[in-house]
Parts: structure tokens; C-alpha cells; sequence
């Protein structure tokens, strides 16, 4: 869907918010938005009755290109009023101190605009192992974690590691899944939800619960969003 047809969507579903993709094989390319960051803004301001949770951000540019087109996208979050944005975790076998030292960059620059950085647990990176991603957080002051427990789930990584990284949190991605199956209709996979709130708001977690279910043909995207919505409601 294009961004105001998706927003109308989950508008009519009653999600409160948005999380909003910024990527190029996505309908909100970096690309455009950085050629007029104020009409970037005018596009993302319109969200109608929804607030904007935060920006889901890959970025195709390389070396300080990077990091100026991420101070832009930055500074288009400082203008939305967004303080999260969620960036990729690089591939397993990227030398661990190269990755600090992107981070590291990455959140100097969101500092500078007022915005937090997570980096996302990712199947075949760096952040699918939780203990690996508690070091980043360590040694990258400020960074945070958008957690995705689906990852965890498929990896079958042992709960007390995963406990861990939970004060990092500042982002979640939620659907359900089995360690055979990433995404599975809301109920039938083994997160436990009721867990997984109770574990953040140990931690004083106050922040969004996203749904991040993609579409399938073998689901009812609709009735799967609201199902899982309605779920999470009952815990909150």
C-alpha cells in the first residue's frame, strides 16, 4: 500500500500510531525525502489521527555520505516530533569493533537532534545473539534495541540471555511465531506476550508495543492486525 492508503488502513483498524519504513524498496524512499527535507516532512506529518511511534530507517548510502544522509533523516525526526529511529544491526562476521565504530557514529549524530538509536534484532546479523548485542549496547553509550522476540524464538536462545539485553529496550516488533515458522497466525506460535509486557514494564518500559506482521498469502493481514492489537490491549 502507499503510505496515506496504509495510515487510513490502520487508522480504520484503531492503532493509535505508526511506525513509518524508510527504505528504498519501500513506498517511503530515503531518496526523496532527503532531496526536500521540508516537503519529506509535509509528507510524513500527514498521518491524519495516528502519531508517528518512530522511523524504521536502511539507508543504501556508504562511508560520510552515510552518516550526512542520516543526520538528514535526523533532522526530518526532530521536525515530526519523532524521538526513535531503528536501524539495521550489520551481518554476522562484520569485525565487532568496525560496527561499534558505526553506532558509535550513528547515535553522535542523533544526539545532536534530539533522536534515540536502537538497533533491531535481525535473523543473520550481529543482533540475533543477544549477548553479542548487550556488548554493543556497553560499548556504545545511548544506543538502544528494538526487540524483536520472533528472532529469539527462531534461534531458540536460552530466556536468561535474553533477559539481559530487556533494559536496552526502547522499540518492540511483535507477531507470533515458531522456531519453524518466522510468522504464524496471532495464537497459534509461541510468544508469550503476557511475558514479554511484564518483562519491559520491570524495566520501566513506556514506549511502543509495534505490530510487524507482513503480509501473507496465506493469512488474513486485516483480521491477523487486529487480532493481535485487541491482544495486546488486554496486557496494557
Amino acid at each position: 500500500m502507499e503510505l496515506q492508503e496504509s495510515i487510513e488502513a490502520l487508522s480504520d483498524l484503531e492503532f493509535t500510531a505508526v511506525e513509518i519504513a524508510i527504505r528504498e524498496s519501500g513506498k517511503v524512499k530515503p531518496s526523496e525525502l532527503l532531496a526536500d527535507l521540508d516537503r519529506g516532512v509535509q509528507l510524513l506529518r500527514h498521518t491524519h489521527r495516528l502519531d508517528i511511534a518512530g522511523y524504521c530507517v536502511e539507508l543504501d548510502s556508504t562511508g560520510e555520505q552515510h552518516y550526512t544522509d542520516f543526520k538528514d533523516i535526523c533532522r526530518i525526526a526532530k521536525a515530526t516530533k519523532v524521538v526513535n529511529i531503528t536501524v539495521p544491526s550489520a551481518e554476522k562476521g562484520t569485525p565487532f569493533n568496525e560496527e561499534v565504530e558505526h553506532l558509535r557514529k550513528l547515535v553522535e549524530v542523533a544526539e545532536t537532534e534530539g533522536v534515540r538509536v536502537s538497533v533491531r534484532s535481525q535473523l543473520g546479523c550481529m543482533s540475533e545473539d543477544p549477548d553479542t548485542l548487550m556488548v554493543l549496547c556497553n560499548n556504545c553509550d545511548g544506543l538502544g534495541i528494538t526487540f524483536d522476540p520472533s528472532v529469539y524464538i527462531a534461534t531458540g536462545t536460552d530466556d536468561k540471555n535474553v533477559d539481559k539485553i530487556l533494559k536496552f529496550v526502547c522499540n518492540t516488533h511483535l507477531r507470533d511465531s515458531r522456531p519453524d515458522a518466522f510468522q504464524v497466525s496471532v495464537g497459534q506460535g509461541e510468544v508469550d506476550y503476557g511475558k514479554i509486557v511484564t518483562q519491559l514494564e520491570r524495566e520501566k518500559y513506556d514506549r511502543a508495543l509495534t505490530v510487524h506482521m507482513t503480509p501473507s498469502d496465506d493469512l488474513d493481514h486485516r483480521v491477523e492486525l487486529r487480532k493481535l492489537r485487541r491482544l495486546l490491549e488486554t496486557l496494557i
